[in-house]
């Protein structure tokens, strides 16, 4: 009996996200939880699936660095209701191409950042289970900081995002400010 892969483990599962984010931010921006009878408001979205928008939320904690904790009551919590492993398998609206390497990226930067004692599981003492737990929490966490980055920047400008490269800008910040420190720093003498 072949046994499953952590990555495949970790597929399997659905991330949860604050409520609190599902009104001023998800439905904002997704289609999501849309019926097909409101087709014609949810042209007006920038993404697709609620998904997309967490993915967004995801990689701006990442790059900032920055994790906020889910609220610990369940009641406040909600995920998707779709696995990992079906985010970006469809063709959707737009021609948009499906996007499956996406969740390789994420999972690689999910165990570059969370702090997993893969020596301990490949030995047995923590369980495939528990690293993938770990890994779903690092993930929520940056994901809830995203959100709450985006919230910020609504509260401040509530037109903030729907520049037509408003998520662009906030992307390129993070190059900005890893090349200015980069070149704020003068090279050694070689002499």
């Amino acid at each position: 009996m072949a046994t499953e892969s952590l990555y495949e483990i970790w597929a399997k599962r659905n991330p949860e996200w604050e409520i609190r984010y599902e009104n001023n931010i998800i439905k904002t921006f997704c289609d999501y939880n849309r019926g097909a009878t409101s087709m014609r408001e949810d042209r007006a979205k920038i993404l697709g699936a609620g998904y997309e928008i967490f993915i967004v939320a995801f990689f701006i904690g990442l790059y900032y660095n920055q994790k906020k904790p889910l609220t610990t009551e369940n009641r406040k919590r909600k995920s998707f209701g779709w696995a990992i492993q079906n985010w970006g398998n469809i063709e959707s609206r737009g021609g948009r191409k499906p996007y499956p390497k996406l969740r390789e990226y994420i999972f690689a930067a999910l165990v570059a950042r969370t702090d997993v004692d893969f020596i301990a599981l490949d030995k047995g003492e923590i369980t495939a289970r528990k690293a993938v737990d770990m890994l779903m929490q690092t993930m929520e966490e940056y994901a809830n900081f995203g959100f709450h980055f985006m919230e910020d920047k609504l509260i401040d400008n509530p037109g903030y995002f729907y520049a037509s490269n408003a998520f662009l800008e906030v992307f390129l910040s993070f190059d900005a400010s890893v090349s200015k420190s980069e070149d704020d720093e003068e090279p050694e003498a070689l002499d």
